[in-house]
């Protein structure tokens, strides 16, 4: 039996095809490279679009940054989609589509953070009460579950008032994997809490442009908290951020 050895033209034109597989793989893939945000298993019908971020507003960085603070009361009016739709873009939206980068950087763009929003009954204008988790790349709220659950999240955050009185609560959470991959231990005790920073000062930012008032939490029971939002076991909870319209 003759086995034919295969040309030296088939050989050339089989490495170049692995070599651009490559490059596409890794381009196209820092979308979905050990993300959920790109989670093809979760219902259409519980999906929310929003509203294309602004990137331009009358409140310059300086004068955002001189007039942020921690606020801990709310207005009782609700927040519009849109308002929601601005605070998760400036926290994790994406800001460059060819590469995938995002509002807040992360440690070899990797992006570990994931956000959940508690939304309270009747707190965001034309949004049903419950739990949704934020995607980054399509811009959109996936329903996790349903019902006001402001009550439960204020418990398990040592029964601090802004947590239930905000029309909803920015819950950030990690998936340190996704960041220990490539750097190890130092990626969950450094770089994950690092980007959680970066994130969570995105959100006071874009509550001062908006005139909105937020606070960061800290104090919750890690397990508690990711029960009520839904969060799988490889999620850990880093910060609570209750928002609402300024009185």
């Amino acid at each position: 039996m003759t086995i034919e050895r295969p040309s030296r033209r088939t050989i050339v034109t089989a490495l170049v095809l692995l070599a651009l597989s490559a490059v596409f793989n890794a381009v196209f893939g820092l979308f979905t490279f050990g993300r959920s945000d790109d989670d093809t298993r979760e219902s259409t019908t519980n999906i929310v679009s929003l509203p294309e971020a602004n990137k331009e507003s009358d409140v310059s960085v300086e004068r955002a940054i001189a007039n942020r603070r921690s606020r801990r009361t709310y207005d009782e009016r609700p927040l519009t989609v849109a308002e929601l739709g601005q605070l998760l873009w400036a926290a994790q939206g994406v800001t460059e589509r060819l590469t995938g980068h995002r509002a807040a950087p992360s440690a070899g763009a990797l992006y570990p953070i994931e956000l959940y929003v508690v939304v309270g009954t009747g707190s965001v204008t034309g949004l049903e009460d419950g739990v949704y988790r934020y995607r980054p790349k399509t811009h959109e709220l996936v329903l996790g579950q349903t019902g006001d659950v402001r009550s439960e999240l204020r418990a398990a955050a040592l029964d601090q008032d802004p947590v239930e009185t905000a029309p909803v609560d920015i819950v950030v959470c990690s998936v340190d994997e996704r960041t220990t991959q490539k750097y190890g231990d130092r990626g969950a005790r450094r770089y994950v809490p690092m980007e959680a920073g970066h994130v969570g000062e995105n959100i006071y930012l874009q509550a001062e442009s908006l005139r909105l008032s937020t606070v960061s939490i800290g104090a919750f029971g890690d397990q508690r908290v990711a029960d009520i939002v839904g969060a799988p076991e490889d999620q850990r909870p880093l910060y609570i951020f209750p928002v609402g319209a300024r009185i």
